[in-house]
């Protein structure tokens, strides 16, 4: 009798799941076949219980018991509900988040012997502010930065977008850091930097960046990422007037060495060689350039190569030394009419122009690509029209913080700051957040800055 009671308990469950799914399955349990009833006068088919007596449902029982027992039919538990029907949304939830409850923990006698040096290539394709987060976890990580090899393998990743190290208004002798990447601004403090003297970046290369104090007197380099500092000896030809500065890497990475330029207006130039750690003066300006040089210092040098660009006036247009064969060059190249706040810069090994377009009292952003055939500006984009409307009627000034590949404009007013970004590969316009203190609400002005690629394991 009792098998009689849960033969029949599990019919009714089996036809309750066969109602909530709507239609009649189609069992295939090899041998067994449940008993069905077929009502010719109804149009939907049903399962329903047979009228089986006593002694057969001993034999329904045992023979339920058995293929349950090999595998054949899953048996329903009499206290387990019948299984409901999940919506589609939940089913493909449930496929692409592809999550369980348990997490599998991770193996020792696995980890342990996990090679070293995947350690370091892994580590080395982390996000910079992941990294300095990671370097917390033990004293073999945070002195990875001194590793010749975790140097190599971050040599080997693709250099990501630059940086911008800038210099605010409001606290001169502190720096603040962009990463375009996360949008995000930090705050470094570089406790090698002079406090007395107000330093500024001035050039960059292979994530070291360049310092140079307000009077033109004393230089000095610095990875910002891990504070690593050298002030430079002081220069053998002493001009005091402002100087326009670029600098250069030997070889692909600071291991190489580098060089550090700087060229006055009258034609007075030295180089610094970091391997020899001193000022050479290779020789006199040509007769090829004409002096004075009348150098636009809103303009920062562009770097191609082994060769500087700079930009002058007076004649208009560019002057370049190749910083491996020491030859100078002029270039005359006419300037955009209406243009002004005008700056170089480079993309892929092309030199850009950046500057604003002012006529009447519409002021627009605009980017041109020298052509190297005709040595002619070629305009190639504009900000958005809807961003130019702000600047309508207002006496707009700009700052160009960076200027390879991705450039950071400051614009500003005396009723607005704003700060833009420009991807020249994509033509990509972005506004920056604004640069907030920690702690504070107060925005920033941003006074001046330089682009630099991020490097762990640069030296200076």
């Amino acid at each position: 009798m009792e098998g009689l009671v849960m033969l029949r308990q599990l019919i009714g469950q089996l036809q309750e799941f066969v109602e909530v799914y709507g239609s009649q399955p189609q069992p295939h349990y090899h041998h067994l076949q449940l008993p069905l009833l077929n009502h010719s006068h109804h149009r939907n088919r049903r399962w329903c219980p047979a009228n089986v007596d006593e002694s057969s449902a001993d034999d329904y029982y045992s023979f339920m018991m058995a293929a349950g027992k090999s595998g054949s039919v899953k048996m329903l538990e009499p206290s387990k509900p019948p299984p409901t029907k999940r919506s589609r949304k939940e089913r493909t939830r449930g496929k692409s988040s592809g999550t369980t409850n348990t997490t599998e923990p991770m193996e020792q006698h696995i980890w342990k012997d996990f090679p070293e040096d995947l350690y370091e290539a892994v580590i080395a394709r982390l996000p910079i502010a992941t990294f300095f987060r990671f370097r917390s976890v033990c004293r073999k990580w945070n002195s990875l930065l001194d590793s010749e090899s975790f140097s190599q393998h971050c040599a080997e990743v693709p250099q990501a977008n630059p940086w911008f190290y800038t210099i605010t208004h409001e606290n001169v002798n502190s720096g603040a850091m962009y990463d375009p990447s996360l949008k995000k601004w930090h705050h470094p403090t570089i406790s090698s930097l002079p406090t007395k003297l107000i330093v500024l970046p001035v050039a960059s290369a292979g994530g070291l960046v360049c310092f140079l104090d307000i009077g033109n007197r004393n230089f000095y380099v610095c990875n910002p990422l891990n504070q690593s500092f050298k002030e430079l000896p002081a220069r053998s030809v002493k001009v005091w007037s402002r100087i326009a500065v670029g600098m250069t890497l030997n070889g692909s990475s600071t291991s190489g060495g580098y060089k550090i330029m700087w060229v006055g207006c009258d034609g007075e130039y030295e180089v610094y060689d970091s391997l020899r750690n001193s000022w050479t003066c290779p020789g006199s300006m040509p007769s090829s350039v004409k002096l004075p040089l009348s150098l636009n210092f809103r303009s920062q040098a562009v770097t191609i190569d082994s060769t500087l660009y700079f930009m002058r006036s007076d004649p208009e247009g560019i002057v370049s030394y190749d910083m491996v064969t020491g030859v100078w060059k002029q270039f005359i190249i006419p300037t955009p009419l209406y243009l002004t706040d005008h700056t170089l810069a480079e993309c892929g090994g092309r030199i850009m122009l950046v500057g604003l377009l002012s006529k009447n009292a519409a002021t627009c952003v605009c980017i041109w690509e020298l052509q190297k055939m005709t040595l002619l500006w070629k305009e190639v984009d504009r900000m958005p029209n809807i961003w130019c409307l702000e600047f309508y009627g207002k006496h707009v000034r700009m700052t160009c913080l960076g200027n390879k590949g991705l450039l950071m404009l400051s614009l500003r007013s005396r009723q607005m700051n704003r700060l833009v970004t420009y991807n020249v590969s994509s033509s990509e316009w972005l506004k920056v957040p604004g640069c907030v203190v920690p702690h504070g609400r107060k925005r920033q002005w941003i006074a001046c800055g330089t682009s630099f690629s991020p490097c762990l394991t640069a030296v200076a």
